[in-house]
């Protein structure tokens, strides 16, 4: 078994909900946290950079809020999303902010930097890295990160190629701590399968996006409810880092996504302006046929719950537990 630090030790159901980026806003990381799982956002969806201080002061106080009426039965913590790279000018001043207000998990992606671990230390915050293999894994740890996210093959938006088999079991055979699996997980059967694999918590972005405090357009939402893993087209042309997206955005867009160009790496675009993901391309992973109506947070939270319930039930039935 992992050694889980607080406030990973306690969390009432092993999911973490991905930060989705546009999509995330306090009205959806309040209703996860509050369902009991981990609610996630990225700061940079907190726009102009001022507004960030505003959702932190919003999600802090209606959690403690929550909590304080439901002491048996407290909330999930938050989580806030780092995009740790040289294209994110407001990095120092976003994470000044978390400090601020100690956020309970920081999650940083896309580069690994010490001095903002050091930053969520500070205050007994941990950090969960972003990671699509092996080597990626040593180096995070490496540089002070407490946790890891394998990010393999068909999860939604940023996604590796490796299995979650040949990623997980690589990890720990050196790795003891926090490990967070990504890539198609969107029911309660594959939340217990990451666990199986030597996960201890499962990460759920693109079933999140179906739900009714997402900040995602309707017809976004229809497509994950309509659509499968047939439909998920990887590419690198968005953003300069390949992804997983949705065909159906990609051919509104009047692209074919089948005969998608590369993109230049070096010229990364995370969602600025000039940026068509994630507005009008939509990122997507590969689990979304476990997805077949639009509901609430609490909804498809509880439906996990017993989905997992009853997986877990099957196995012991089968003396396979």
């Amino acid at each position: 078994m992992s050694h889980l630090p607080a406030p990973l030790n306690r969390l009432p159901f092993p999911v973490i909900g991905s930060p989705l980026f546009i999509i995330s806003n306090p009205k959806l990381v309040i209703a996860q946290c509050i369902a009991g799982v981990v609610g996630a956002m990225p700061a940079l969806n907190a726009r102009p950079a001022e507004q960030l201080e505003d959702w932190l002061i919003e999600i802090t106080e209606a959690l403690a809020a929550y909590n304080q009426a439901h002491p048996d039965q407290p909330a999930a913590p938050f989580a806030i999303n780092q995009i740790v790279h040289k294209s994110n000018d407001r990095l120092e001043h976003d994470m000044a902010l978390c400090v601020k207000y100690q956020v309970p998990i920081i999650i940083t992606s896309l580069g690994a930097r010490e001095d903002i671990n050091a930053a969520a230390h500070s205050y007994g915050g941990v950090v969960l890295h972003d990671v699509i293999n092996n080597k990626h894994a040593h180096k995070a740890i490496e540089k002070g990160a407490d946790g890891l996210i394998a990010v393999a093959a068909g999860a939604g938006g940023h996604a590796g190629l490796k299995s979650p088999f040949a990623l997980i079991q690589e990890i720990r055979q050196w790795f003891d701590g926090p490990l967070v699996l990504s890539g198609a997980i969107a029911s309660g059967d594959a939340v217990l399968a990451a666990q199986a694999c030597g996960a201890d918590f499962a990460y759920i972005g693109s079933a999140f996006i179906a739900t009714e405090e997402a900040r995602a357009a309707q017809d976004y939402k229809q497509a994950i409810v309509d659509s499968n893993s047939d439909d998920i087209v990887y590419s690198n042309l968005f953003t300069g880092v390949h992804g997983n997206y949705l065909a159906p955005s990609i051919r509104n867009a009047g692209l074919d996504p089948e005969h998608l160009p590369e993109s230049d790496p070096s010229k990364m675009n995370f969602g600025g302006d000039k940026s068509r993901a994630w507005k009008d391309i939509w990122g997507c992973g590969q689990g979304i046929g476990a997805v077949t109506k639009i509901q609430s947070t609490a909804d498809f939270v509880a439906q996990l719950k017993r989905e997992y319930a009853s997986a877990r039930a099957r196995l012991l039935a089968r003396n396979y537990a």
